[in-house]
């Protein structure tokens, strides 16, 4: 099965609490009116858009059928697709940094979101594509973390750098840089610690880390990147929020959305926080998770299954 029809079989709690009520809706009414926007907010709150993203649009559909651009409920869910794509611009659109070597990228999130299976995932990603992969270690925060990614680098054939458990993370990154750079690799992709505990000690620990790439590599970290469970729904956006307030967050990285009645989040998130989603996962498996296509996305998400894409 393509990774296309993957994420629409994984989206369909979500289509189901979002299309299908926006069929009822467009069965009970014939013609926009403000009553018919009152249920449409109710539907688009119910498929956990979030606040900000469904006044947004109610606006755009206001606006529009004020205008006399549309006037008929059943024009509405294009609507809403064109405008959920020009929310979701920015995803689609890459560092012009990337090509730069090596691309460093930071992986944060609290326990529990899928953290390290994402790194393993996104070395095997990168591998596939060509490119010469290494990890660092550096969670020594969680005991056995360290060991959980050496695990996982071992079945996908990449090195991982690593310290004794409560090393400082800042060493460990240093080591994964230093081990790139000497073995010419394309890319470093480095854990970090999965806990908030409070946002100035995180804070002072990412800076340190950052500092000390950066004094090997100018440009480094490309990307901090902040892995979210898609099953939190709107919680997610109070665990982005939290990370974004101390740490500059680049891009997100949305797991575990097959199955969920939530997968609305994507769309929140990215527009509450203005932070792009780079990557979403669909599954346990190592192709299942993916790099973000806004398109792909939006068309599972509103049930358009004549594309098929082939597995990458």
């Amino acid at each position: 099965m393509g990774f296309f029809n993957r994420l629409r079989e994984g989206l369909g709690k979500t289509r189901d609490a979002f299309t299908q009520p926006l069929k009822n809706l467009t069965g009970s009414f014939r013609n926009i009116s403000e009553e018919y926007l009152e249920e449409l907010e109710m539907v688009l709150l119910g498929a956990d858009l979030g606040v900000k993203t469904t006044v947004d649009l109610l606006d755009e559909v206001r606006r529009a059928w004020k205008k006399g651009e549309i006037s008929q409920t059943e024009e509405v869910t294009d609507f809403l697709k064109k405008h959920l794509a020009n929310f979701l611009e920015d995803s689609d659109k890459r560092n012009p940094d990337e090509l730069s070597k090596p691309q460093v990228t930071l992986v944060v999130g609290v326990n529990g979101v899928g953290k390290t299976t994402t790194i393993a995932k996104l070395a095997h990603h990168y591998k596939e594509q060509g490119e010469r992969v290494i990890l660092g270690a550096g969670d020594t925060f969680r005991a056995a973390a360290a060991t959980q990614l050496e695990t996982w680098g071992g079945r996908i054939g990449v090195e991982v750098i690593r310290q004794a458990d409560g090393a400082d993370p800042a060493a460990v990154a240093y080591d994964a840089v230093k081990a790139a750079l000497a073995r010419n690799m394309d890319r470093v992709i480095i854990d970090t610690a999965g806990r908030l505990h409070t946002k100035s000690n995180l804070m002072e620990e990412m800076k340190k880390i950052e500092r000390v790439i950066r004094r090997e590599i100018a440009e480094a970290p490309q990307e901090i990147l902040l892995v979210i469970d898609g099953n939190t729904g709107q919680n997610g956006i109070s665990q982005a929020k939290e990370f974004a307030s101390a740490v500059p967050i680049t891009g997100l990285a949305v797991t575990k959305l097959d199955g969920t009645a939530k997968g609305g989040i994507v769309l929140s998130i990215n527009r509450e926080l203005g932070i792009p989603v780079r990557w979403i996962g669909v599954g346990e498996g190592m192709t299942d998770l993916q790099p973000f296509d806004s398109k792909s996305f939006l068309d599972a998400l509103f049930g358009d299954n004549e594309k098929t894409l082939t597995e990458d």
